[in-house]
């Protein structure tokens, strides 16, 4: 593991202490690497692409995303979304319920019923209830704001699949852990259960890509 990496960003730090402590990590951070650390702008935008990403493939969601943006000419703001209405945004590739879910924040935050940057005092318990009172946000899109957008250290999406996935086959399971298992497993990575989460996508990404790489036998 590399020391000046380490020493480089927080969640390379982290993922050192993580792999100190659990035999598991350090053994997933020698098979794929550390992780690159993964940042977004906080606000509006950022959480309109949480949205769009919602349930939908990396590369859909990029693809909806860029055609949104290129819409709003470049800036993904309250007025703009507005200006769009339900059909503009359906026009963009959103579907129906997220179209109406982003006019919904879209409103809150023109209207300051919602105010993203008084956030930064919050804790993430009072973030996540802020986020999830909106219609269309819930808890993984929260915790994905708060990982990605907030820079918290702690957050642990106990229902993402692909997060289940990587818990998986970090402990050589057969099937993938049930929600209650999942938060039970992050216990032991507290209070940097973010860097467990972002290691584990990658590691998971890497046995998926792997798959697709090995060459088919049969025949």
């Amino acid at each position: 593991m590399p020391k000046a990496a380490a020493a480089r960003h927080p969640l390379h730090r982290h993922l050192t202490i993580l792999g100190r402590r659990d035999p598991h990590i350090r053994r997933a951070i020698k098979e794929v690497g550390l992780p690159g650390p993964r940042r977004i702008e906080p606000g509006f935008a950022a959480l309109v692409r949480i949205i769009v990403d919602q349930q939908v493939s990396t590369a859909s969601g990029a693809a909806i995303w860029a055609r949104l943006a290129h819409a709003c000419d470049g800036a993904v703001t309250p007025a703009r979304i507005l200006a769009h209405g339900e059909m503009g945004l359906r026009g963009c590739g959103l579907s129906g319920p997220k179209a109406r879910y982003v006019l919904g924040v879209a409103e809150a935050v023109a209207n300051n019923h919602l105010d993203l940057d008084a956030l930064d005092a919050a804790d993430d318990d009072a973030v996540r209830a802020t986020l999830t009172a909106l219609k269309g946000i819930g808890n993984w899109t929260a915790d994905i704001y708060l990982m990605f957008a907030m820079g918290r250290t702690d957050v642990w999406p106990v229902a993402d699949l692909a997060l289940q996935h990587g818990v998986r086959l970090l402990h050589g399971r057969r099937k993938k852990p049930t929600v209650k298992v999942m938060a039970t497993v992050g216990e032991l990575w507290r209070p940097y259960r973010s860097g467990a989460a972002i290691l584990l996508w990658h590691y998971y990404g890497s046995a998926r890509k792997k798959l697709v790489k090995r060459p088919n036998r049969r025949g």
